[in-house]
C-alpha cells in the first residue's frame, strides 16, 4: 500500500488538502484518511496530485514524452503503418506500450483510411479499438461517412474525426490571410473547417451517433457545436495548446515547427478558442503529439510535414490557462483526463476510491524554458522553442506502479 500525504487533491468536485492511499492498481480511499501500518509514505510537500493525463489523439507511441508530460494512457490515431484497420494490427498496437503506457488504438473508420468501404469496426473493437476515427483526413462521402457513423452508433462507439472539407483545403499548408499572403504559400479558407463541422453535426444528429471531433480552432467551427449541443446532438470537440496560444503569425520567417494540422488561424479565431474554452464548448484538451525528425521539418516550408511534439510541453501550457483565470485546475483536469477517458468508454481520469490508481505529482511553480534540443521523446519538434513556462511534472504513478 501506497500513502500520499500534504496532497493538493486534483478531484471532480475541487482541488483539497489532504491524503490519497493506493492498494494494489486501485485507489482505496483520498482525503482525510488514517495511515495504515507499513504503508509507503510519500510526502508530496503541498505539491498537486491528480488523475494522470489521458491524451486524445496522438500519432505515435512516445513513452519518454508522454512520461515527461504526466500522461500515462494515450489514444492512438489509426494513421500508423500499418492502418490500424484489422485486429491484428489493432491488438498489437493495444499491447506494445505495456507495462509503461496505457494504449488505447482508435480503429480507422473506413479501409485504409481511404474515406469509401467501411473497416470492420466491430471486430476491431474486440481486438481492443476504443474508437473508431477518420484518421488526418476528411471522408469526403456523405454516404460514407453516414454509414461510418450508424455502424459506430451500433456498436456504441465513438467517432473521432477531422473537420476539413477536402475540397477547400486539398494542398493547402495555411489558413487563408495576411501571413499566408506574404509567405507566398498554398492557403484555404478558415470556412473549410466550419463547412465539413456542419455536415458531419447534421449526419450524427441524423443517425444518433456520438461524434467527437479530434481538433477545432474557428469560431464558426464552435458556434455549430454550440448549437449542436443545445439541441442535444452527441458531438463533443478538442483542441491543442497551439491553436489556443498561437496565430497564423507564429509561420512567419517561414517557420516550419508552426506548419500544423489543422492550420494556425488568425487572432480572431484564436479568441474564439479561448472562449469556446471558457464556456465549456471544447471538452478535451490533448497534444496533438507528433513527432517530426529534422528530415521532414528543416526543409522548405512547402515540403515540410505538418505536425508538432505536443506531450511534454502539454501540462505546462494547459497550467498557464488556469494561472490566466481562463479554466479553473478541476476544469482542466476534466479536459485532459477525465472527459477523454469517458469518451473512450475507460474507467479511469479522475481522483475517487475504486478507480485505476493513474496518478500525476506536480510541482506547479516550477519554472522552466522548453527546449526543442533536450525534449526526451523522438524528437521536439514544437513552436513553442524557448517559451518560459511553470509547472513540472515530480512523479507518475500507472496502476500503482511509479513510472517516473
Amino acid at each position: 500500500m501506497i500513502a500520499f500525504t500534504n496532497a493538493r487533491l486534483v478531484t471532480p468536485e475541487g482541488e483539497r488538502p489532504g491524503a490519497l492511499l493506493i492498494e494494489g492498481d486501485r485507489i482505496a480511499a483520498l482525503g482525510t484518511v488514517a495511515l495504515p501500518e507499513g504503508a509507503e509514505v510519500i510526502d508530496l510537500g503541498g505539491q498537486l496530485l491528480a488523475p494522470a493525463i489521458v491524451d486524445l489523439g496522438v500519432f505515435a507511441v512516445d513513452v519518454a514524452a508522454c512520461h515527461a508530460g504526466g500522461i500515462a494512457r494515450i489514444a492512438l490515431m489509426p494513421d500508423q503503418s500499418p492502418v490500424l484497420d484489422d485486429p491484428g494490427v489493432v491488438q498489437r498496437a493495444a499491447l506494445i506500450g505495456r507495462p509503461k503506457l496505457w494504449i488505447h488504438p482508435i480503429a480507422a473508420a473506413t479501409r485504409g483510411l481511404a474515406g469509401r468501404e467501411l473497416a470492420e469496426m466491430a471486430i476491431c473493437a474486440e481486438a481492443g479499438a476504443k474508437a473508431v476515427g477518420t484518421g488526418r483526413g476528411w471522408i469526403a462521402d456523405a454516404g460514407a461517412m453516414r454509414k461510418v457513423l450508424g455502424y459506430a452508433r451500433d456498436l456504441g462507439l465513438t467517432v473521432i474525426a477531422h473537420a476539413e472539407d477536402g475540397g477547400l483545403a486539398a494542398g493547402a499548408l495555411a489558413t487563408e490571410g495576411e501571413t499566408a499572403t506574404r509567405l507566398g504559400i498554398p492557403a484555404a479558407p478558415a470556412i473549410a473547417e466550419a463547412l465539413a463541422v456542419a455536415r458531419d453535426v447534421m449526419l450524427a444528429e441524423e443517425t444518433g451517433a456520438r461524434l467527437h471531433f479530434r481538433q477545432l480552432t474557428t469560431a464558426a467551427a464552435f458556434d455549430l457545436v454550440r448549437a449542436a449541443k443545445r439541441r442535444g446532438v452527441a458531438v463533443t470537440c478538442g483542441i491543442t495548446p497551439a491553436h489556443l496560444l498561437l496565430s497564423d503569425i507564429a509561420m512567419a520567417d517561414f517557420r516550419t515547427f508552426a506548419h500544423l494540422s489543422p492550420p494556425l488561424r488568425a487572432e480572431a479565431d484564436r479568441q474564439a478558442a479561448l472562449a469556446a474554452l471558457a464556456d465549456g464548448t471544447i471538452d478535451v484538451l490533448c497534444s496533438g503529439h507528433d513527432p517530426r525528425g529534422p528530415e521532414e521539418k528543416r526543409l522548405p516550408f512547402a515540403d515540410s510535414s505538418p505536425g508538432a511534439a505536443g506531450a511534454e510541453t502539454l501540462l505546462a501550457l494547459a497550467l498557464g490557462l488556469v494561472r490566466d483565470d481562463v479554466i479553473t485546475l478541476p476544469r482542466l483536469f476534466n479536459l485532459l483526463s477525465a472527459n477523454p477517458a469517458l469518451l473512450l468508454g475507460v474507467d479511469a481520469g479522475v481522483l475517487a476510491p475504486g478507480m485505476p490508481a493513474d496518478l500525476v505529482a506536480i510541482d506547479p511553480e516550477t519554472p522552466w524554458r522548453i527546449s526543442a534540443d533536450q525534449y526526451l521523446g523522438k524528437a521536439g519538434n514544437t513552436p513553442f522553442d524557448g517559451l518560459p513556462v511553470q509547472g513540472k511534472v515530480t512523479g507518475l504513478w500507472k496502476g500503482g506502479t511509479r513510472l517516473l
